[in-house]
């Protein structure tokens, strides 16, 4: 969208929200983010990043708001015409694609324009962006929120979604959202410290008919023009325990994804929990079929996700841990399982020590469905139910990963970090080749901090494997100098085929709200993975800049 008259009128809004503030003595707060981040990118044959067509990459976001008491206002501007490598061909582009105005009334609000949102653990609905993806898949409508009434929080929307720079009135998604404290109308509960809700969603997706032929055919697949997807879910907490339960059911979707089978989709979890000081405990799972949901049917890529099913696999921030991250298979469906369980040995004990040890186990398991397809017509799947499956039966297992890491304090100025992993990824399912990679993955983490001023913190990485590519070491070394000043060296380093080198060196500087990178080196090609949704990111080399400004 690069049309500026909604620009003009925001500003307009917003300049008159002010100067009336100032005259009736309010308060108004403004805010906003600056974000870039740059790459010069260098030609590397060694890792096949080939010939670029600009000298410089730049993802660059600004964002402003207003907020007053009756009424909040923002926009974004964002810059990326030469975008950095790795995202879709239509996320390039610029102007201002979000812009929104809020009247806070209670008990209710009213959005008008932009705006992003969540239903439960977001199985039918969730809009938000993700920058390092390229996700921003916001509607632009209207939304009203009712929050003030004793117990109940309710939701109403409907709008456009944004792809990249365009909205499509082809498409239109339509939701609502209640949730009800039950517990804020019991003062049996209340005494006896329980929390207990329930809460519903519904969402409608309509989209106009297009000509979807069946392979080989001149048959044209009769298109549903309206999807329906339900969601019901309860809480209940009562002291250090808590349970959760969410089923969500989805009508008729042929799309892209399901190769235009018209199976309905469902999604089960189940959560467990139990938290003291010391000790935590996490138990879930998760059974989904069939529940990649877009706006636009016959999408691919990260784009037009009205949904967003969550990875029950643990997030690794280490790099060779998330070296081959899982990828949540929406449309294929999956059995999920995952446990994370911390114990805390106290001081003074013999496995606690002078100053305490924290121990934590965390497992994911996930595995497919067991399928029997259905009869093919005309020698395709298109327009049938795809396949039948029992809701119990397992199929092959797509991602495993058991790790242990232990926490300890050894002095009172250095902390020790170690880390074992044991991981199976099955590279066919998420990424379309090479079989099951087994990994073996150590990790030692040190931080030593001198005086208030200067902090040295180590990482020494081993990833052992017969697949893929073999094996890796990986170490860094980071210096902070408070309050300013952050250096970096690290090397990511393939002994097992390539015998390559990703290095990486790069000064940070902080000032107040203002943060500056500046680096250079190598990125592997690799998958960028958040929540569950994965983005291919090329091999590069260059200089990277990064500067970001939050007033």
């Amino acid at each position: 969208m690069k049309s500026y008259t909604p620009v003009i009128l925001l500003s307009a809004l917003l300049f008159s929200m002010a100067l009336q503030a100032q005259e009736t003595g309010r308060k108004v707060a403004f805010h906003g983010n600056i974000q870039s981040d740059v790459l010069f990118p260098e030609e590397d044959d060694n890792i096949g990043t080939g010939h670029y067509d600009e000298w410089g990459l730049t993802n660059t976001y600004a964002d402003l708001g207003l907020m007053s008491r009756y009424v909040d206002a923002g926009l974004r501007f964002e810059f990326t015409e030469f975008p950095l490598p790795g995202f879709e061909p239509d996320f390039k582009g610029w102007g201002v694609p979000n812009i929104y105005v809020k009247g806070k009334l209670k008990p209710l609000d009213i959005t008008v324009g932009n705006f992003y949102d969540q239903f439960g653990s977001g199985f039918i609905f969730r809009t938000y962006e993700e920058r390092s993806l390229g996700i921003d898949n916001s509607l632009i409508g209207a939304r009203v929120n009712v929050t003030g009434v004793k117990g109940l929080q309710l939701k109403v929307l409907s709008g456009m979604q944004r792809r990249y720079w365009d909205w499509s009135a082809d498409s239109w998604v339509t939701g609502a959202d209640a949730e009800v404290n039950i517990d804020r109308y019991s003062s049996a509960m209340q005494a006896k410290n329980i929390t207990f809700s329930v809460g519903g969603s519904y969402v409608m997706k309509h989209e106009t008919d297009e000509d979807i032929i069946i392979p080989g055919t001149n048959y044209r697949l009769n298109l549903p023009l309206y999807v329906n997807a339900f969601d019901v879910r309860t809480r209940f907490q009562k002291g250090n325990y808590s349970f959760f339960a969410e089923y969500a059911w989805k009508s008729q979707d042929p799309s892209f994804d399901n190769d235009y089978i018209y199976r309905r989709g469902n999604a089960l979890m189940l959560s467990a929990s139990y938290s003291q000081r010391g000790i935590s405990a996490l138990v879930q799972l998760k059974r989904s079929e069939n529940m990649s949901y877009r706006s636009r049917r016959s999408m691919n890529g990260t784009s037009a996700f009205i949904n967003n099913m969550p990875a029950f696999a643990y997030q690794h921030t280490y790099a060779l841990a998330a070296l081959y991250p899982y990828a949540t298979q929406a449309a294929d469906g999956e059995w999920a399982f995952q446990g994370e369980f911390s114990y805390t040995f106290k001081r003074h004990t013999a496995l606690g020590g002078k100053y305490g040890t924290k121990l934590s186990l965390n497992i994911s398991h996930i595995r497919g469905l067991q399928k029997t397809p259905v009869a093919a017509e005309m020698g395709s799947f298109y327009g049938t139910d795809g396949y039948t499956t029992s809701f119990f039966r397992m199929g092959e297992r797509y991602y495993q990963d058991i790790n242990v890491q232990l926490e300890k304090k050894i002095t009172n100025a250095f902390k020790l970090n170690l880390m074992y992993m044991n991981q199976a990824y099955n590279q066919t399912v998420v990424e379309g080749h090479g079989g099951t990679v087994h990994t073996n993955i150590a990790i030692v983490e040190g931080k030593y901090r001198f005086n208030n001023r200067f902090t040295l913190r180590g990482e020494l990485q081993y990833l052992a494997t017969r697949q893929d590519d073999g094996d890796w070491a990986y170490a860094l070394f980071e210096l902070s100098v408070l309050p300013y000043f952050m250096f970096t060296v690290s090397d990511m380093w393939n002994v097992g085929e390539t015998d390559l080198h990703y290095y990486m060196g790069s000064v940070t500087f902080n000032y107040k709200a203002h943060r500056l990178m500046a680096g250079y080196g190598r990125t592997r090609a690799g998958y960028n993975c958040s929540g569950g949704v994965c983005r291919y990111v090329p091999a590069s080399r260059g200089v990277q800049l990064s500067y970001n400004f939050t007033f």
